[in-house]
């Protein structure tokens, strides 16, 4: 059930009861004792209102004819707590109401219209039915007669003052006042109360404490407060009307005088029109750009059209829109090039702590530019685990170098038209990402840096990775087309730097016009300079701390380094420190140090317990450590392998395996099988026996084939029943002649077995160049092994 008023109006509703008031008082003595309930969710209803209500038929109805069945006509109006009336329950509903009588039903549609008429006040003693039609048994309390006749006198003047401060504002008010005056005195207090606060916007539960209060003193006062109330409430919006009604005043004034100035502006040919201005602001431009031949074509074809074109048409905003883009575009706009290696190489140096094969390819690539007297545009590709800095160097090399440097990620991007644009056709249509490039940066030789390009993906609305084949490709983008700017732009100055985690996923034609650069990773002495150099002063800076008030002793922070952050980058490493700051922060702030010095002792207070224990290998018969490669980095990996009784032969490979790994696990067993007697051991050792194959942390997928040769280490060990007596490591293919062959990720998986304390390796001997080119700090220390052959792991590993 709603309330709301209907198109009668107030002198209507007058006609309507008049007829009804003169008997009012006998009427009210012989009001009934038991009474249908209507409830209402939005306001009380007081006795001195005569309003149109508006219910719904469905469950009301029945109520209604109820009511006009009986001839008091009289029903009771009660607010309900429920968030409808049709869901109203009698715990719900308020015990203090008002008696009605109800006038000229007219049903319509689903709902009735009723007049209704307030009698006065009720309450309800008992419930008689719980269910639509409510129906219950009622008293009429009498009111409280007042001790303070003085003070009712007075809250009765300050009301009618309030009244005739508040009707001024708004007229509806005059209307009710009007229809008040019919039925009441204005020195009645208790009806002038009643009708004051039917006048406010109070909240239901602020009007339903005034219908239940039976005492007319306290029942003024609080009228009076409500009442003070709601003038201001009026006075503020009608002061918000009229700024805001100034306001479009002013606009309106604003507007009729700029068009009479322009009108006279352009009587006396002191003013240009719109298009004019727009034609002059875009051949100014032109004068100013070096366009080649094609574009000063295109251009004044569209400066032509332009000329045609009305004002207010959809194709003059397009051609518009398209000559700005095309007159903002820095054709044959250059920056001037850094060429000094003494400058690039300090730069890289202050950014960046170790990555040398990095710089030194940088150094190169400026080197050429220096004897060429230009950087010419080349394309490389960082790849390597997340946070080793891949995004951040692009920064630094464009520093380097002096250029402009723009980014963006093309990770999950399936839409070719974000590279190539959208034709003009569309509406919407915007050019792709490398032309809003050259548009922000002012160059046509920045540095673009294509994030995350390993993630690049496609739909059937186009293939992005085919897309970037033409802006890659030093051959093709010297004459880029893009389809919004549908003029051909050289690329071919730009330095385009691209990042993946991995390279597999990446399209081979993509693949073969970058230069693929590897950063591996770092290890626990790289990251503890790192921390020292960069991370920590930049946790500082953003905790407000300075190196005074927060010390962090060179102990702990290897403790964080080792025990704490272990992956390849230092991305998590940089979190760490940023907690130890913020909590230093909060007990500096609090007052319970002014200075403080973060021990080793203090790590776990700071960070908890270490999310990593020690990285030790596993030792045994048949477990040998092994070396792998993951997008995060290195890992060592131990595999096991035990045997058991069984009917027949039969072979298990367990730990989340992939099919490639599962193939050189069988492959391993068949070769192992097939040379035992070759290696002294009884060639019945595996008869009727099952060979169990694990490699633990299983939860973790797994493959690769890499681990060839560590698995047939480990099922010769157990074969011979001899453990590996000392900390060694291995990786490396295995054929099923026994041939090894060359593996991928030596940097990280020899960082990995440095990590954990390994430092004799077995490698395949087509891996030396890659070990050759390793720092020399990553190769102290270590004991390398390069096979060709089985035989030679087995002689290293076993003995002769």
């Amino acid at each position: 059930m709603s309330k709301q008023y209907s198109d009668k109006t107030q002198s209507e509703l007058i006609d309507i009861v008049k007829d009804h008031i003169d008997g009012e008082k006998e009427e009210e003595q012989a009001l009934p004792t038991k009474l249908y309930i209507l409830p209402l969710v939005e306001r009380p209803f007081f006795p001195p209102q005569t309003l149109p209500l508006l219910l719904d038929t469905d469950p009301w109805m029945e109520t209604i004819d109820a009511v006009m069945q009986d001839d008091s006509k009289t029903a009771g109006l009660v607010l309900s707590r429920a968030e409808s009336s049709d869901t109203a329950t009698p715990k719900d509903i308020y015990h203090i109401g008002t008696t009605i009588r109800l006038h000229q039903p007219v049903q319509s549609d689903d709902q009735v219209q009723i007049i209704a008429e307030g009698i006065r006040r009720f309450k309800i003693k008992k419930w008689l039915s719980k269910k639509p039609p409510f129906l219950v048994e009622v008293e009429y309390p009498e009111e409280h007669e007042s001790k303070h006749p003085e003070q009712d006198k007075a809250y009765t003047m300050a009301i009618i003052n309030t009244l005739k401060e508040l009707i001024p504002l708004n007229p509806l008010y005059s209307e009710e006042l009007k229809f008040f005056l019919k039925r009441f005195i204005p020195n009645d207090p208790s009806h002038l109360a009643d009708f004051a606060a039917s006048l406010t916007s109070g909240s239901p539960e602020e009007l339903q404490t005034i219908l239940s209060m039976l005492d007319v003193n306290k029942r003024l006062k609080k009228v009076v407060l409500l009442l003070k109330k709601e003038v201001e409430l009026v006075k503020l919006q009608a002061r918000i009307s009229q700024e805001v009604e100034e306001k479009m005043n002013e606009s309106q004034r604003q507007f009729f005088l700029h068009e009479q100035l322009k009108a006279i502006q352009k009587e006396l040919g002191i003013a240009k029109d719109d298009r004019t201005m727009e034609t002059d602001k875009f051949e100014e431009k032109i004068n100013q750009l070096e366009l080649p031949e094609h574009a000063t074509a295109r251009v004044e074809e569209e400066l032509d059209k332009l000329n045609v074109l009305e004002l207010g048409s959809p194709e003059y905003t397009i051609t518009r829109n398209y000559l700005d883009l095309l007159t903002t575009l820095p054709w044959n706009h250059y920056s001037k090039d850094k060429l000094g290696l003494k400058h690039a190489r300090s730069v890289l140096n202050k950014e960046y702590e170790g990555l040398d094969d990095i710089k030194d390819r940088i150094i190169e690539f400026i080197a050429v530019g220096a004897l060429r007297g230009k950087i010419g545009g080349s394309i490389l590709l960082f790849v390597g685990p997340p946070g080793v800095g891949k995004t951040s160097i692009g920064r630094s090399i464009a520093k380097a170098v002096g250029r402009a440097f723009y980014r963006f990620s093309v990770g999950g991007m399936r839409d070719e038209a974000e590279i190539k644009g959208h034709r003009r056709t569309y509406v919407g249509a915007m050019p792709g990402k490398i032309i809003q490039c050259l548009k922000e940066v002012g160059y046509a030789n920045p540095i673009i840096m294509i994030d995350e390009i390993d993630k690049i993906g496609s739909s059937y609305q186009g293939d992005p990775a085919s897309a970037l084949l033409e802006v890659l490709d030093p051959e093709q983008n010297r004459d880029f087309l893009d389809h919004y700017l549908d003029v051909r732009f050289d690329l071919s100055k730009i330095l385009f730097i691209c990042t993946a985690n991995q390279i597999d996923t990446i399209p081979q034609a993509l693949l073969d016009r970058m230069e693929v650069l590897h950063l591996a990773g770092y290890i626990n002495a790289e990251k503890y300079r790192i921390a020292q150099k960069h991370l920590w002063p930049r946790c500082l800076k953003k905790s407000g701390l300075t190196k005074t008030q927060l010390r962090l002793t060179d102990t702990a922070l290897k403790d964080v380094v080792e025990n704490y952050a272990r992956e390849a980058g230092v991305r998590s490493l940089e979190k760490y420190l940023g907690r130890i700051a913020r909590k230093a922060a909060v007990k500096i702030v609090s007052g319970k140090a002014e200075k403080i010095s973060v021990k080793q002792r203090d790590i776990h207070e700071y960070l908890g317990l270490p999310p990593f224990s020690d990285e030790e290998t596993m030792e045994g018969v048949g477990i040998v450590t092994g070396l792998a490669w993951t997008a995060l980095g290195g890992a060592i990996l131990s595999i096991e392998v035990i045997k058991h009784e069984a009917k027949t032969r039969e072979f298990k490979a367990t730990g989340q395996l992939g099919d490639v790994m599962k193939e050189s696990a069988a492959l391993a067993f068949s070769y192992v099988l097939s040379t035992l007697e070759q290696y002294n051991i009884n060639p019945y050792v595996f008869h009727n026996s099952l060979i169990h194959m694990h490699i633990p942390e299983g939860a973790t997928p797994k493959d690769g084939p890499s681990a060839g040769i560590t698995m047939a280490t480990a099922l010769i060990s157990l074969a011979k029943e001899q453990q590996i007596d000392r900390p060694l490591a291995m990786t490396g293919e295995m054929t099923l002649t026994g041939k090894v062959l060359a593996v991928g990720g030596i940097r990280e998986k020899i960082i990995a077995a440095k990590r954990a304390d390994v430092l004799e390796l077995i490698l395949p001997d087509d891996n030396r160049k890659d070990y050759e080119e390793l720092p020399k700090y990553i190769k102290e220390g270590l004991k390398i092994h390069f096979v060709k052959h089985y035989m030679d792991v087995y002689k290293i590993v076993f003995g002769k």
